[in-house]
Parts: C-alpha cells; sequence; structure tokens
C-alpha cells in the first residue's frame, strides 16, 4: 500500500478520537530512531553498510546487535581522542619551550618546586625590555632566553612577599605568562624529547586503535547492512501506521481512490487471508471529507496553477480549470493581440517548459498562440500595423473603433458573469441549497435581474423596440431584487426557522445597505471588464511610442530602439496584462460561483515522501 500513487489515506486518529475502543497503530517509531543512531554512526564513527535485503527481526535483536559493535567502537574513539588530546598538549608545550631549548643550566625541578621564591615564566615586548632599568630598586631577577625582532622569551624570580608588585610591574610592561606543566620535568632539552618521546608513542597507538576499530567495523558490517536496511524498510512502514484503525485484534485502512482502483485493489487482495476490501460511496461516511483528485485535458492541464492558487474544488463543486483556460486563453489573447510578439511569447514558454519544466511556460505557449491569433485581428506584428495590409484587419487605434471596442468588452464581460451566475446556480440545485438557488444575487433570482436590466439597456441605447412594458419589469427586474432583498428570512422559512429573530427592523437596515452592494457589484463587476478594450489600445499606443523614438534615430538606431522598445513592451505589458486577467477570473467570475475549499487528493507514496 505504501507504493501506491492512486490511494488517498485518512488518518486514524479521526476514527480513534470519536469512537471508544478505537486506536490507532501509529506509535513511537524505534525503527526511525534506531535508523538515525545507525545514521549518526556513520558520520562520527565510520560505520559502513552496503546494500542488503531486510530481514525479519525485531526492535530489541536489531539495538542489541549494533549497541554491540558501537560501544566497542565508542570506546576506541574516547580513547584516541585522549591520546589527541595529549599530543595537542605536548605540541603546545613543546612550542613554549623550543625559546630556552638551549638553556642546559634551568632545571625545572630545581625551579618550580622552590619554597621560598616564585618564578613565572613568558613572554614580553622586546623594546619594553630596556623599561626595567627603571625598576633596579626592586628585588627580581630577570633572564632573556630568547629573541627576536619583536618578542622576547623570559622568566622572573622574586619572593612571595614582593610577588604581587613585581607581577604589576611586569604586567604594566605587557607580560604574558605561560604557564609550564607539572609534568615537564629536568632541562628544557631533556623536556622536549621526554614530550616528543610520548607523542610518538601516541600516535602509533592512535594507529593501532584506528586499525583495530576499521577490523571491527569489518568484521560486522555484513550484519550492520542488514539491520540498517531492516530499519530502513520498518522506519518507512511505521511512517504509514498511523493511518491504520485498531479494534480488537482487527485493523482496517480508510482511505478514497476511483471506482477502477478500488475494483483492482480488491483482486490484488483477494489472494490474502482475512483480508477484506469494503467499497462504499464517497460521501457514505460524514466523518471525512472526500478529496478532489483533478483531471484535465492537454489543453487545461497547465491552468490548473491557476485554479489551485485559489483553492482546490471540493468534491461536490465544479472543476472550473476547463473554464478558465478557455477564458484566461481569450482574455490574455485579446488585451495582448500581437502576431510578433505572441510568437516569442509562445517559444519561451516552450523553452522554460521544455528545459527547466517550469508549469507556467506551458501557460505561456497557450497564451501566446491566442495572440497571435488576435494579432492577425488587429493586423500588429511587433506593432506594426502596416505589415498585414494585403488582409481585413481591426486598428484599435482608429477613431471610430474606439466605442466598439470598449462596447465589446463589456459585452465579453456581460456574457462571462452570466456564465459564472450560472454556474453557481447549477451548483446550487445540485447541493439543493434551495435559498441560494433561487434568491442570491448569483442564483435565480440575480440571473433574472442582471438579464433584465442588461437587456433593458441594450433596447434602450440601441432603439431595439422591443415590447418591454411594466409587466417585464415587475417581474423580471422588481421581483427578482426584492427576492434578493429577502433572501435571509425566506432561506430561514424554508428550513423551517422563524424569518426575522431579530426583528424586522434590523433585518431591514442590514438588507438595505447589503442589497445596494450587491447592486453596486453589478456594475463595477461589469464595468471591470473596460480593462479588457483598455489594454488592446494601451498595446497600440505603447508600440506607436516606441516606433515614433525608432524613426526619430534612425540608421542603426532605428532596430536597436525597435528591439528595446518590443522587448520592454513584451515584458511590462505581458506581466500586466497576465496579472490583470487573473484578477478578473478572481474577482469577476470564481466570486460568483467557486468556493476552492476543498482538500487535494494526496497519495499515501506521496505523503511518505515528504
Amino acid at each position: 500500500m505504501i507504493n501506491r500513487d492512486d490511494f488517498h489515506p485518512e488518518p486514524a486518529s479521526k476514527f480513534a478520537d470519536r469512537v471508544r475502543g478505537l486506536t490507532t497503530l501509529k506509535n513511537a517509531s524505534h525503527f526511525a530512531d534506531l535508523l538515525s543512531r545507525m545514521e549518526e554512526a556513520k558520520q562520527t564513527c565510520g560505520f559502513k553498510y552496503e546494500e542488503a535485503a531486510p530481514a525479519f527481526m525485531s526492535i530489541a535483536e536489531a539495538d542489541q546487535a549494533f549497541l554491540e559493535v558501537a560501544d566497542q567502537v565508542t570506546k576506541i574513539n574516547m580513547l584516541k581522542k585522549d591520546l589527541e588530546e595529549m599530543i595537542e598538549e605536548n605540541e603546545l608545550t613543546i612550542k613554549q619551550l623550543t625559546p630556552m631549548a638551549n638553556d642546559d643550566a634551568m632545571d625545572f625541578d630545581n625551579i618550580f618546586t622552590s619554597k621560598y621564591l616564585e618564578v613565572r615564566y613568558g613572554q614580553m615586548p622586546v623594546h619594553n625590555v630596556d623599561k626595567l632599568s627603571f625598576y633596579d630598586n626592586q628585588i627580581f631577577l630577570f633572564k632573556s632566553f630568547y629573541k627576536d625582532a619583536h618578542t622576547c622569551y623570559c622568566f622572573y624570580v622574586t619572593t612571595h612577599e614582593k610577588a604581587p608588585e613585581v607581577d604589576n610591574i611586569f604586567s604594566s610592561l605587557f607580560f604574558e605568562r605561560i604557564h609550564i606543566p607539572d609534568y615537564v620535568h629536568g632541562t628544557p632539552k631533556k623536556a622536549i624529547e621526554s614530550l616528543q618521546e610520548e607523542i610518538d608513542l601516541a600516535r602509533k597507538n592512535i594507529d593501532k586503535y584506528e586499525k583495530h576499530k576499521q577490523q571491527l567495523i569489518e568484521s560486522h558490517q555484513e550484519e550492520l547492512s542488514v539491520i540498517y536496511a531492516t530499519c530502513k524498510d520498518r522506519a518507512s512502514t511505521s511512517e504509514a501506521e498511523k493511518f491504520v484503525v485498531v479494534f480488537g485484534n482487527m485493523a482496517a485502512i480508510y482511505g478514497f481512490c476511483e471506482k477502477k482502483v478500488a475494483k483492482l485493489l480488491t483482486n490484488e487482495l483477494a489472494g490474502y487471508e482475512k483480508v477484506t476490501v469494503n467499497i462504499k460511496p464517497a460521501m457514505g461516511d460524514s466523518r471525512l471529507t472526500p478529496p478532489t483528485l483533478l483531471k484535465n485535458n492537454w489543453f487545461s492541464k497547465p491552468f490548473r496553477l491557476f485554479v489551485e492558487m485559489y483553492g482546490v474544488p471540493s468534491y461536490t463543486d465544479f472543476d472550473p480549470t476547463n473554464f478558465v483556460a478557455i477564458t484566461y486563453t481569450l482574455l490574455f489573447g485579446i488585451m495582448f493581440g500581437d502576431v510578433g510578439q505572441g510568437l516569442v511569447l509562445a517559444i519561451v514558454g516552450f523553452l522554460f517548459a521544455k528545459l527547466k519544466g517550469i508549469k507556467l511556460g506551458e501557460v505561456g505557449m497557450r497564451i501566446g498562440l491566442s495572440s497571435i491569433i488576435f494579432g492577425f485581428f488587429f493586423g500588429s506584428v511587433f506593432g506594426n500595423e502596416e505589415v498585414l495590409t494585403f488582409m481585413p484587419h481591426f486598428v484599435p487605434m482608429e477613431s471610430k473603433n474606439t466605442m466598439p471596442l470598449l462596447e465589446a468588452a463589456i459585452g465579453i464581460g456581460v456574457v462571462l458573469i452570466i456564465i459564472s451566475m450560472m454556474f453557481n446556480t447549477y451548483l446550487n440545485l445540485k447541493k439543493k441549497h434551495w435559498g441560494e438557488f433561487f434568491f442570491s444575487q448569483n442564483g435565480v433570482s440575480g440571473l433574472s435581474f442582471y438579464i433584465s436590466i442588461i437587456i433593458l439597456a441594450l433596447n434602450s441605447l440601441m432603439g431595439l423596440q422591443l415590447p418591454l412594458g411594466l409587466p417585464f419589469i415587475l417581474i423580471f427586474t422588481i421581483l427578482p431584487i426584492l427576492l434578493i432583498f429577502l433572501k435571509e428570512p425566506l432561506s430561514r422559512k424554508i428550513e423551517g426557522f422563524k424569518m426575522f429573530p431579530e426583528g424586522f427592523g434590523s433585518f431591514f437596515t442590514e438588507g438595505f445597505f447589503e442589497l445596494f452592494d450587491i447592486v453596486l457589484t453589478f456594475i463595477t463587476n461589469t464595468m471591470s471588464f473596460l480593462r479588457v478594450g483598455g489594454f488592446v489600445l494601451s498595446h497600440a499606443g505603447m508600440m506607436l511610442v516606441v516606433y515614433t523614438l525608432a524613426n526619430k534615430m534612425g540608421g542603426p538606431g532605428y532596430w536597436i530602439t525597435l528591439v528595446i522598445g518590443n522587448i520592454f513592451v513584451m515584458v511590462l505589458e505581458g506581466m500586466i496584462v497576465g496579472i490583470q486577467v487573473l484578477r478578473l477570473e478572481f474577482y469577476e467570475m470564481f466570486s460568483r460561483y467557486y468556493e476552492g475549499n476543498g482538500i487535494p487528493f494526496t497519495s499515501i507514496k506521496d505523503i511518505l515522501k515528504k
């Protein structure tokens, strides 16, 4: 089960927390803990693991076998560490003794065992040595062993009584004391030789211990490799135990999959004793929320990125990916209509998708092709509207075309808003949300009101002289707006509750302002689509500026300005248009029919991989 990419498991805690007697199989993963310690041993102790097949063993057996080897290796490492620390201390002491190595008259046993004198060994700046003459009246003996250009290695001797005062004098001359360890004996030369012998012996012992450790690890390598493979196998399985519900001596895994996968699972598990598969409808358990597995065709699939950005549709909702793919491609193509720039966008999108695996590149391929199509409609090739003069096209910058362009943009908006409201009406009918279906601003009442207003506006502005009298206005305009106003009390009435639980006055005040906001939203949502026509004019205007500047430059400057100008327009306008179309999708359309509160389908394989 853990390797299936077509089964969405449900956590056992959803059942164990609600039903007494049920538990979850998930406990602290001892194998995962042992695996972590073995990984650490691999880094710190040099353990090596080869490819091996997992074996059937208990955690106690695996842990004991690992500890037997790990404890011995740890002891060896501790011995090595002690020897390495000793070597480091001896090397530092040798460095300190080297400046006085040629003084055979000095004997540390005699100097540092004196009962009446205090001896201080250290270093001080060379230029401060002469300043000692200022303190001839003080009781101390000074001797220099070694000098270089900057430092003098020396020692001074004084009495117990005068030691604090003399120490203060030397401190003012930047004397830095070097402590000679107690284990240093004899002359400096003999002490250095003795310390070096200890270092050589310690290094031999380190090599011996290291060799013994490697032999120990190699002799147990096969056993450790099996334990490591078993831990990896059991650790991955233990992560899946949180999906297992235990009741008595039985266990179960709950989850979701497609019908064909359920039949396949039934056949696969039929050969196991005491294993049964119970298939229920997706909504058969009220404790669980079915996940949503999005499936789209080759054209729409890249646009799933935008849908998931807003939220995954719930299991009973409508998947808007196909609708988004069509409308986004259409609107972007209109707003960025240019044959040359669309071709560049499609090529760049193709390269990003194929070479980098970027999903947005696949979107770029589709909207680039749409831009090419509308580029022919507008007669624009890299902003040049004189290349395609051999075929009829719509020139946005001509004064006679401005109003038709903006009217067409509003028309597109009206159609898309009506479609969005129809989606919402269908979904509420499917869910049997009768209040939302009949009285919502995005239901039957809202649809009737909006369409009637559009028809009345068209009849008045275009002089259609349709027989739209008072009955039409009362039935399709006034009555729907009144039902929208009374949506909450009427919905409560359908559900069997009191219509005005807080009184009619409170409802009227709140409902009036909500109704005003609804009517205003209809107007602003519709007018928002003016940006579709606005960006057509903006694109033509920006390219007109580019060609004006290029013509002024002349010569090579013409082509340089043209290339830079096109790149600037493509990048700037491309990003802005992409964002604006996404805004239309989210605010003007999604807000009317889409909630995006679903749970994405995640296979058990993907969950464990994460």
